[in-house]
């Protein structure tokens, strides 16, 4: 069974939202790991808001490029402590929240419910 964008769209912006505030609640600093969170989740917000699903509020990305966006979000997350060297001191929630990323593009279904409906 693959997740209803619905539900990714509920997960969109509130992973979203977690983004922004979560270094925040983890007092990461003023660096790059807590930007890297701040930049991907204002983006995460931003394309959410675009996409034609349930939740998109201009609806101009179709899911299957949104899915894609999410997926290249997770794995810059993911290698983000890596690739701005702060492995140091932290990378457990960029690889945690990236891998989440991932997961649910791959899960998420292609289609919006209404155009499945629309569709019968």
């Amino acid at each position: 069974m693959r997740l209803p964008t619905r539900t990714h769209g509920v997960l969109d912006y509130t992973v979203g939202a977690l983004l922004i505030a979560l270094p925040f609640l983890l007092r990461l600093g003023g660096g790059p790991q807590t930007w890297v969170f701040v930049g991907a989740g204002v983006a995460a917000l931003v394309y959410s808001a675009f996409t034609d699903y349930e939740l998109g509020v201009v609806k101009r990305i179709q899911m299957p490029v949104h899915l894609w966006l999410d997926a290249i979000s997770g794995v810059f997350l993911a290698v983000s402590p890596w690739l701005f060297g702060f492995d140091n001191e932290v990378w457990i929630p960029h690889v945690a929240l990236g891998a989440l990323e991932i997961i649910a593009a791959v899960i998420t279904d292609t289609v919006p419910g209404y155009e499945r409906r629309r569709a019968r």
